[in-house]
């Protein structure tokens, strides 16, 4: 594995290396908000969106790279 390399070299906008922070935080308050809404009789969220907005998360997006140096390719 050391001489494991990326294929393709797409990074993303900010400093930040994952978003799992975020996304576990996201996906807890939608089964959450699921929960409530169907022991109450309600029709249940169907659509993360409605919880949690992707412009919050830690990342603002990827980005293609055309000349990137060896030493970031790596994994």
């Amino acid at each position: 594995m050391s001489r494991s390399k990326k294929k393709t070299p797409i990074f993303g906008y900010s400093t930040s290396d994952s978003e799992k922070k975020d996304k576990r935080m996201a996906n807890r308050s939608f089964r959450h908000k699921a929960k409530q809404q169907i022991n109450t009789g309600k029709e249940p969220v169907k659509d993360m969106n409605e919880i949690m907005t992707t412009w919050a998360m830690a990342k603002d997006g990827k980005q293609y790279v055309k000349k990137v140096s060896p030493k970031l390719m790596r994994k």
